[in-house]
């Protein structure tokens, strides 16, 4: 599913075990540039990003643009000066980039220039403003979901999302701003934008490596609030200030500028970035605030150096020779497989686009001499009339888009003297003759020809993360360690990052207990309808609290549990509780966090941490309770708290299945909507009810049960967006039989719902382990 999606895609079917398999990350791109390689594997919300040689080659990566490109002076050894020199650095920047579309004193411009520079800068700025705030993605985990730390990083991320609302993240708005230009065909999801080979390599390599890092957020936490916090003294990028020149309402600039607060108090973005960078070096001390600084001098260098060459591409697109060169080089390859036939000056037109490919300055020199233009007359021009008309040879071959960069193109060339209005075609010799300033054909077409935004930059920075996408592909050095139980199993899976054995475990662990899940489900009654229709699950979610409001009042007159059942309940579902929305982990994820789906599932996992406020976090209420109870626990991220004597096996079962399922949104969506169902709706007008009695009774605290069956109401909670995240997905799919159809993917819905509460009968059991064993769910 993807932010800026009205409708969310099927879901993946649940892959067989024994299909998968470790080594390299499946679903690598192969093809492409290094940086766009590893922007497009790092956006996948399921990536797994392996340890050991990835981590060194960023770490190098890192390195090695700092000490080409490092912040210098007095300030550059302090976080304060190198804040500094960032702000410094943008406001000098913006007004060079202005200056583009501000036209000196009887400067006189192409037609369409402006119209070029936006396109070409907004383009320029996609890979970074398209997932803007997306690096912090990953910085909260089960682990640590209660540690201020996290909790302000989270509020900041919240921000950026716009938590609780569909496509408002600071990327929706810039996707917005490249509809409007009709720009964003490639922008959606965002891993296709690398296929557009508009863009240059160059515009990839910050937000790539940026994006990898975030899949790894325990080696690279300092780097990463570093980068955000000089993005932050940045704010909006300087390509952008003369597209706001030209567009001041074409978009949503406050949004855009990730220095510019979201809501109407509060403090600002970069105050937030600069008080979780405070809290992290007092807790890490001298090793945090060097990550810092490395991450934001590694920033702001990037920045520099990419600024320079998107300003230097967009001072060349104004020669319209530059955006016509591009074109022919774009598109001479499949341009090269017709035109044998055709001649121009001898040589078939086949092969001056082969070459294009490299040179397409020979090309243009050709084109402009030839009878396909009349040059400073593109309107009697067969190059964009009969050869490109509904009966011409052409017909579609060129995009509107296209044909307006070739009109551009053929209007700027100076007219041919009037004896040589029919120029000769010259001998085919093999050669494009002098390329450069001979003629004023040449020089038009030279001038651009071999600068174009995708041309090959110096090797050593071409290949900037070449190591990074090598050590992608080359996957891990080993498949890491199997958990050996439960207890194990809990302890590892607290953090983000995995390993290949862990991953298979996890999805196999995932796998058994749906097979349990669903086991026997068709000769048993459930709560949930055998189908599901157009009215969607409000009307039945009202019928289901109507029920468990019933069954309250039919249960007042049994006793309560005693006080020590009370607090042996309360401890055995300490596991599960203080890892409260784990299961919706996988929606944290930038795209996710703001899709259809997604949105309200994101804010449901920010509503259980306690919108960034410790006072609000759930697992923080919860160990307050404990503590009242005389119970003091680990760490929950420790080995100490998943080998806790005190906690039964089986009240390990259930969290291990939560912190397993919560890894894949993509391939798990319909069973986790199932899940979330069930798991808002479980104890809202009954269950909590009886659970505060309780507590009440022997003078422990309610306010956990309390502020569940609040927020988890039917008509505006957890429970509400639970239900119209599912309608949103089944709307969205086809009445048809078959795999990812509404009837199957309901199906799993059903099986998600029960895997809360999974039958317990041998049979059940029995089906959960053949399919760990065989990877098949029936």
């Amino acid at each position: 599913m993807h932010s800026q999606q009205a409708a969310a895609p099927a879901p993946a079917a649940a892959t067989p075990a024994a299909e998968r398999r470790t080594g390299p990350p499946h679903g690598l791109p192969g093809d492409g540039g290094s940086a766009r390689t590893v922007y497009a594997y790092a956006t996948d919300p399921e990536a797994s990003l392996p340890e050991g040689r990835f981590v060194e080659e960023v770490r190098t990566a890192i390195r090695r643009a700092t000490d080409t490109g490092a912040a210098t002076g007095e300030d550059a050894g302090s976080l304060d000066g190198l804040l500094r020199q960032a702000a410094d650095w943008a406001a000098g920047e913006r007004p060079r980039h202005l200056a583009l579309v501000t036209p000196g004193q009887g400067e006189e411009r192409p037609e369409g220039h402006d119209e070029v520079l936006v396109r070409r800068a907004v383009l320029g700025c996609a890979p970074l403003a398209l997932l803007s705030g997306a690096w912090l993605q990953w910085l909260s985990a089960p682990g640590n979901a209660d540690d201020p730390l996290v909790l302000h990083i989270l509020a900041l991320y919240a921000s950026d999302v716009g938590a609780g609302h569909p496509a408002a993240s600071r990327g929706s708005a810039y996707l917005e701003l490249l509809r409007r230009l009709r720009l964003a065909e490639n922008a959606a999801p965002a891993a296709r934008l690398t296929g557009d080979q508009r863009i240059p390599d160059s515009a990839f390599r910050l937000p790539a490596l940026l994006l990898a890092m975030s899949r790894r957020p325990d080696d690279f936490r300092g780097e990463i609030l570093g980068a955000d916090l000089c993005l932050r003294a940045v704010g909006l990028l300087p390509a952008l200030e003369p597209v706001r020149a030209v567009l001041p309402t074409g978009a949503d600039w406050a949004t855009l500028d990730p220095a510019d607060r979201r809501a109407a108090e509060g403090p600002l973005p970069v105050e937030r970035c600069r008080a979780a960078v405070d809290a992290l070096v007092e807790r890490e001390g001298e090793r945090g605030a060097d990550a810092v600084r490395s991450g934001f001098r590694w920033m702001l260098a990037g920045l520099r150096e990419w600024s320079d060459a998107l300003h230097a591409e967009l001072v060349a697109a104004g020669d319209p020779a530059f955006d016509m060169a591009e074109l022919m080089r774009l598109r001479s390859r499949e341009g090269a497989v017709y035109h044998h036939q055709f001649l121009l000056e001898g040589k078939p037109l086949a092969r001056w686009l082969a070459e294009c490919r490299t040179d397409p300055g020979p090309l243009l020199e050709v084109l402009a001499r030839s009878k396909l233009v009349k040059p400073g007359r593109s309107g009697a021009s067969s190059l964009v009339r009969g050869l490109v008309g509904e009966r011409g040879p052409m017909f579609r071959v060129f995009s509107p888009e296209d044909l307006t960069v070739i009109r551009r193109w053929i209007d700027s060339l100076p007219p041919k003297p009037a004896d040589t209005t029919t120029a000769e075609p010259r001998p085919a010799s093999g050669t494009s003759g002098a390329h450069g300033a001979s003629g004023a054909s040449g020089a038009h077409g030279a001038s651009g020809a071999s600068g174009g935004p995708a041309e090959p930059s110096p090797a050593g920075v071409r290949d900037a993360l070449a190591g990074v996408a090598g050590a992608l592909r080359t996957g891990a050095r080993s498949p890491g360690r199997t958990p050996s139980g439960l207890r194990e199993a809990y302890h590892l899976l607290m953090n983000r990052t995995d390993t290949p054995a862990l991953r298979t475990w996890a999805m196999e662990y995932v796998d058994g207990w749906l097979a349990r899940s669903g086991h026997g489900m068709d000769r048993t009654a459930m709560p949930l309808p055998e189908r599901w229709s157009h009215e969607g699950l409000r009307p039945w979610l009202q019928a289901q609290h109507d029920r468990h409001g019933a069954e309250f009042e039919e249960n007042a007159a049994i006793p309560l549990p005693s006080k020590e059942a009370v607090v042996d309940d309360t401890v055995q579902t300490a596991p599960l509780t203080l890892i409260d929305g784990s299961w919706l982990q996988g929606f944290t994820d930038y795209e996710q966090a703001s899709s259809a789906i997604g949105h309200s599932l994101f804010e449901t996992y920010w509503d259980e941490l306690g919108n960034g406020e410790p006072h609000l976090n759930h697992p923080l209420i919860y160990r307050d309770v404990l503590k009242e109870m005389g119970v003091e626990l680990p760490p929950t991220a420790s080995a100490a708290f998943a080998q806790w004597p005190g906690f039964r096996e089986e009240s390990l079962e259930l969290p291990v299945y939560w912190l397993c399922v919560g890894r894949f949104p993509q391939t798990y969506l319909p069973e986790v909507l199932g899940l979330n169902l069930a798991m808002e709706l479980s104890g809202v007008g009954g269950t909590y009810r009886r659970a505060r009695l309780a507590l009440k009774a022997y003078g422990f605290s309610t306010r956990f049960v309390d502020i569940h069956n609040t927020i988890d109401n039917v008509a505006t909670g957890h429970s509400a967006w639970a239900a119209d995240a599912v309608d949103t997905l089944l709307a969205s799919l086809p009445d048809a039989p078959g795999p990812g159809a509404r009837a199957d993917v309901w199906g799993r819905v059903r099986v998600g719902y029960r895997s809360l509460n999974p039958p317990r009968s041998v049979g059940a059991r029995f089906a959960a382990r053949r399919t760990r064993f065989t990877g098949r769910r029936k």
